[in-house]
């Protein structure tokens, strides 16, 4: 393909969705909307995007989208074929060929990039759109062509003459274009109706001068879904979430029951990895080989490593490391770093701290703000007592060390490398390394010997 530069529409107000949100950074599936035309051109080769944004909107699209892409600021809403002039500045004297793409079209993808691209290029077109079946989209322009197949004339819906009949085809919201003839051209293009100045308006253009647009139509159907109402979203958001789902039991993943399985776009998962009914795994985390994912677990914009197990529970910004076993009934909150081969029985909360390797917690209890070192054992019912009302306080746990059931850690508070605690300690004083903690508050005492040597970690 030859250089191309890319423009992407997301100026509009999106009155339809009745949001504050500006339309183009609503999500679908875990990505905003006016990522995916961008990704689509990016994929498709397209190596120059101009994003063309709203007043309000340019700051959070610096935020989602970053420096890779360029902005101009469309200052009043006066259509597509104004928005699309604004780009001129920036594109105009590069005499690249341009693709632009609706900001609300978030089906279409690379491969029909590239195709509307190709096609183009091989006919010599000055424009060529993408187009789409009528059935099932009334809401959408109507191509109008002439006895060769070729474009003539776009009328939008709601214009006075939109034909009566259905149409066979319709304008799917994609279009390639000669770039120095697309720049001057835009400066010809007359206002409409309802006072916007159409893009759609450029095929009338081509006609008249002599080489009328052509049409490339869509691999599938869903490709023309423009989201313009919180219906359209979710139409969109579940064509969507089925090709991920496809995507991912194609690459060695088993969906044991996909419909109730949800899976974002920047999700990524490793083969042979089982995901259970009633799962969801979002944002952008990302899943190790051999794991097992519920059922009824939420994994969101966390890091597993390989062959672990997650029943039940939910992590939000966690890190486990391999071979981890969670649930059921868990909570990993933002900050919480399992080890390798930590196990986790029901009912354990753990926010901001690191359990290392081998240690464990068998049942429900809560861990904040706490660095626990390997091969610990925390008993049922056991809790760091991190917030004094005003401010958080850090709990150490040394390596061996073993909790008893009901241990209250009022931090800030150490235990030493192993270290131990009666049932139902309250320790407010560090532990001395292997002495033991009993009592309210808990007092150090000699271990008994005889006890002692059945505090390891049980089997």
């Amino acid at each position: 393909m030859t250089e191309w530069a890319g423009v992407v529409l997301a100026g509009g107000r999106g009155e339809r969705m009745k949001s504050k949100l500006p339309k183009p950074f609503h999500k679908l599936c875990g990505r905003e909307l006016v990522r995916y035309p961008v990704q689509a051109l990016r994929d498709a080769g397209v190596r120059r995007i101009v994003v063309v944004l709203s007043p309000a909107s340019k700051a959070l699209a610096m935020e989602v989208l970053g420096v890779d892409v360029e902005y101009v600021v469309q200052e009043e809403p006066l259509g597509t074929g104004h928005a699309v002039l604004q780009a001129g500045g920036l594109l105009e004297s590069s005499g690249e060929s341009v693709v632009v793409l609706n900001g609300d079209t978030p089906l279409i993808s690379s491969g029909t990039v590239e195709r509307i691209c190709r096609t183009h290029e091989s006919q010599g077109r000055l424009a060529t759109l993408l187009s789409a079946p009528a059935l099932g989209f009334d809401d959408l322009a109507a191509l109008v062509k002439d006895e060769r197949g070729q474009v003539i004339r776009v009328v939008e819906t709601g214009d006075p003459d939109f034909p009566d009949e259905q149409q066979q085809e319709v304008n799917a919201g994609a279009y390639a274009f000669d770039g120095t003839w697309l720049w001057n051209s835009l400066k010809r293009v007359p206002k409409a109706s309802s006072g916007e100045y159409y893009i759609t308006s450029l095929v009338e253009t081509a006609a008249a001068d002599g080489v009328p647009a052509g049409s490339v139509p869509v691999e599938e159907p869903e490709e023309a879904i423009g989201v313009n109402t919180r219906v359209h979203l979710a139409q969109a958001e579940a064509v969507l979430r089925q090709r991920i789902r496809r995507h991912w039991m194609l690459d060695g993943v088993t969906l044991v029951d996909p419909a109730s399985t949800f899976i974002d776009a920047d999700v990524k998962l490793g083969q042979d990895t089982v995901v259970h009914p009633n799962s969801m795994v979002l944002g952008r985390t990302v899943v190790g080989e051999d794991c097992h994912i519920g059922p009824n677990s939420v994994i969101a914009d966390s890091k597993t490593g390989n062959g672990c197990k997650i029943i039940a529970s939910h992590l939000e910004e966690a890190v486990v490391d391999n071979g981890v076993d969670i649930g059921p009934f868990c909570h990993l909150r933002p900050g919480a770093r399992l080890e390798e081969g930590v196990h986790l029985g029901n009912y354990v909360e753990i926010k901001n701290s690191r359990m290392g390797a081998g240690s464990a917690m068998g049942h429900f209890g809560y861990i904040g703000d706490a660095d626990i070192g390997s091969n610990v054992n925390i008993g049922a019912g056991s809790i760091t007592c991190n917030y004094d009302g005003k401010d958080k306080h850090q709990t150490i746990i040394g390596d061996g060390a073993f909790i008893g059931c009901d241990t209250m850690l009022v931090a800030p508070v150490s235990v030493g490398d192993n270290a131990s605690t009666g049932a139902g300690a309250v320790v407010t004083k560090d532990v001395p390394e292997a002495r033991l903690a009993v009592g309210v508050p808990a007092r150090i005492v000699e271990p008994n010997p005889d006890w002692q040597e059945h505090v390891d970690r049980p089997s």
